[in-house]
């Protein structure tokens, strides 16, 4: 309950996650029918860059802030447009008024007829979350552990849909919790988009987690990487991955477009690198 991502908000992983989880939206809504977004630990929803805790760590501007400027190749340019047209104009320096967390920028970019199930359990980041969805007659902001949820709200009525798993890893047994959580998801909803965010410091725990989804009997899975720098022992963190279930078509070949150059923008020295691996294939 001590987590806050206010420290980490617009870094690299977020830029990273948020990237992609835009394009998984945009891939759900090439059909007309509506589709369920839920965020199992959806935080606060909008970071002011300019606060205390913010400034204090400065990890948006290895983040967000190196996309001041920045000539966008045509392809990749597409790709951004939509994640970048909801963070909105940025500073010299890079910062946004406002970076938009997951549930904003769902909020932002889901249609009419879809709906989003944002939980979060800490009582300060639920308060400012119902404040920063206001009145969506599409959203619920509900004060609950986000495993709970997750078995709680699955399957939705519609049918389709996305999770989106991204805890803060305090816990030392978070990634088998969310394999868990995760697993009993699909096995009531095996047509649901699954996207598992997770740091990337422990390889053999992100490796266990990979091979447990295939053993467990999904058919289709994609997992993403992108380090921004060599590991050292004891370091920061450096590198951030995406564990997909059921990735929509086309998806994998636009990370393959995107993740190289998030890797050479956000790079902070010898070491950055990206990788997108096909598991399984339905």
């Amino acid at each position: 309950m001590n987590y806050s991502h206010a420290f980490h908000a617009g870094n690299f992983a977020d830029v990273f996650k948020h990237a992609l989880l835009t394009r998984l939206i945009v891939a759900l809504q090439r059909k007309d029918t509506a589709f369920r977004f839920i965020d199992t630990h959806a935080g606060s929803g909008l970071y002011d860059l300019g606060e205390d805790a913010a400034a204090r760590t400065g990890e948006w501007r290895g983040g967000i802030g190196r996309f001041a400027g920045v000539a966008l190749p045509a392809d990749v340019a597409d790709l951004l447009a939509p994640w970048l047209d909801v963070v909105g104009p940025l500073d010299a320096a890079g910062r946004p008024s406002l970076y938009p967390g997951s549930p904003v920028l769902a909020q932002t970019l889901l249609r009419p007829q879809d709906r989003m199930i944002f939980c979060e359990l800490h009582p300060a980041a639920h308060r400012r979350l119902t404040e920063n969805i206001g009145r969506d007659k599409r959203a619920k902001a509900i004060h609950i552990d986000g495993y709970i949820g997750l078995k709680a709200y699955v399957p939705p009525v519609e049918r389709r849909g996305l999770v989106l798993i991204d805890p803060p890893f305090e816990a030392r047994d978070e990634f088998e919790r969310m394999g868990d959580a995760a697993l009993a998801a699909w096995r009531k909803w095996p047509t649901g988009v699954y996207a598992l965010w997770y740091p990337l410091k422990d390889a053999r725990a992100a490796a266990d987690l990979s091979t447990r989804l295939l053993a467990a009997g999904v058919k289709s899975a994609l997992r993403l990487s992108l380090q921004v720098a060599s590991p050292a022992p004891d370091g920061p963190l450096v590198a951030t991955g995406l564990l997909l279930i059921n990735p929509p078509y086309g998806f994998a070949d636009e990370a393959r477009r995107l993740l190289p150059f998030l890797a050479e923008t956000l790079a902070r020295g010898a070491g950055a690198a990206a990788t997108v691996e096909l598991l399984a294939e339905a």
